[in-house]
């Protein structure tokens, strides 16, 4: 397996761990993280010895608390379509696996780090972990698909309340809004999802393939949603307002928007 700068990788009875590595950024992702997040999925498909592949991240109080804001902020509306779609497609690997992929979200799941655990086809959450698409804040909306995602996921109503105010939920309302399939302890997490994954790689491989792309398919996979997304993404990346807050955050000040 290749040795990644942001990523550690385990492999143990057929199940490849993938831990995002970036502490002390709360393991945020950036641009070189999403990328070695595709290689290391496409040699997981690769590799006959993995059956499955469990999403974490390191330390107990992120599984990934958004993207790099520093990185974000330099964004403009073409280099900001090909940041969204990069992701989109990184994410959609994930979602479109013919292995099964489960996210155990150890904590903070924020803009990026919500959108991959919701492209994974299971999460399993700790009491600690807390869900947010906070990206308005910034004068953005989510970039890698989460505007898709957390509608399929929650419904209409409820996403658009979530993107609208930025607000964080905590892992039981993910629970009750069925953002997440199981709570549990911090210290049982990974026991859990490796007990989960266990199970389900103990069935035919061809078959859970299968159910991967029989219940995507439930869904509208056109891309004009995913690049409705790309456009709208793009053009928060040439407002002002996206300047106002990116700048903002990184000055540790309260944004003042004017809507352009």
């Amino acid at each position: 397996m290749t040795e990644f700068d942001n990523l550690n990788l385990s492999l143990e009875e057929g199940i490849l761990t993938i831990t995002i590595s970036r502490v002390s950024k709360l393991n945020a992702l950036n641009t070189e993280t999403v990328q070695e997040i595709g290689t290391a999925m496409q040699e997981a498909f690769d590799n006959d010895e993995v059956k499955g592949i469990i999403f974490t991240g390191e330390g107990d109080k992120a599984f990934v608390a958004g993207a790099d804001i520093a990185e974000i902020a330099e964004l403009n509306e073409l280099v900001g379509r090909r940041f969204s779609e990069k992701g989109q497609d990184i994410f959609s690997m994930i979602e479109e696996s013919p292995k099964p992929v489960i996210a155990a979200v150890n904590g903070f799941a924020l803009g990026g780090g919500c959108e991959l655990a919701m492209a994974c086809h299971i999460r399993v959450a700790s009491e600690n972990a807390q869900f947010g698409q906070p990206e308005v804040k910034l004068g953005l909306i989510p970039g890698y698909g989460g505007t898709q995602r957390l509608t399929q996921l929650v419904g209409k109503g409820k996403a658009m309340e979530l993107m609208m105010t930025g607000d964080m939920i905590s892992a039981q309302e993910a629970l009750r809004l069925r953002l997440v399939n199981h709570v549990t302890t911090f210290a049982d997490l990974m026991p859990r999802t490796r007990e989960m994954m266990r199970k389900i790689v103990s069935k035919a491989p061809l078959a859970i393939g299968l159910i991967v792309d029989c219940v995507n398919a439930w869904f509208d996979k056109e891309e004009h949603g995913y690049q409705t997304e790309a456009n709208a993404f793009s053009r928060c990346c040439g407002s002002d307002d996206f300047i106002e807050g990116t700048h903002a955050f990184l000055e540790k000040r309260k944004p003042v928007f004017h809507g352009q």
